[in-house]
């Protein structure tokens, strides 16, 4: 039987948007609750990391260095946002900057070598669950999804949040 009648209209009025809903109000707790529940590195741990701050440590991760006009793109942020991203944690030394050998006047930005292994064990399984997850579906599949998550996170007023 499916979840779904022959109606957009259940009885009651509701539709069947509903069902979804209902199913996604059961879920997105669930996924919140595991991803809260994955140990941040000993390392990291005295450090207030935000949300800003796993993006920028994924991005990272799974792209390599890059420079801080690249971050800041992908972050959507300004650069100068990035760079005291960057300055913080690389006073931690989670980051090391590096001089790019094709413009000198720019910096490399990098996982610092002896944190890599913590972060690789941190955040590469999120990483390799979104992959996995994506993998079967098309091209426009994929966008679809990541543009309702992006709709929902507005929708909710986390566009603003940081």
């Amino acid at each position: 039987m499916s979840r779904h009648g022959a109606h957009d209209v259940v009885e009651g009025g509701e539709s069947e948007v509903d069902d979804d809903v209902r199913a996604l109000l059961l879920l997105m707790p669930r996924m919140v609750g595991r991803v809260k529940k994955i140990p941040v590195p000993e390392a990291l741990q005295s450090f207030a990391l935000a949300p800003r701050h796993l993006s920028l440590l994924s991005y990272l991760l799974f792209d390599g260095p890059m420079i801080v006009n690249e971050l800041a793109a992908r972050l959507q942020v300004a650069p100068t946002t990035v760079s005291l991203l960057v300055g913080d944690l690389s006073r931690k030394g989670i980051l090391e900057r590096r001089e790019d050998e094709a413009d000198r006047r720019r910096r490399i930005i990098g996982i610092a070598a002896d944190q890599q292994p913590a972060i690789t064990a941190w955040l590469a399984p999120g990483a390799a669950a979104w992959r996995k997850t994506l993998a079967p579906l098309t091209p426009d599949q994929r966008q679809l999804f990541v543009d309702t998550l992006l709709a929902y996170e507005a929708a909710v007023g986390g566009a603003d949040q940081g």
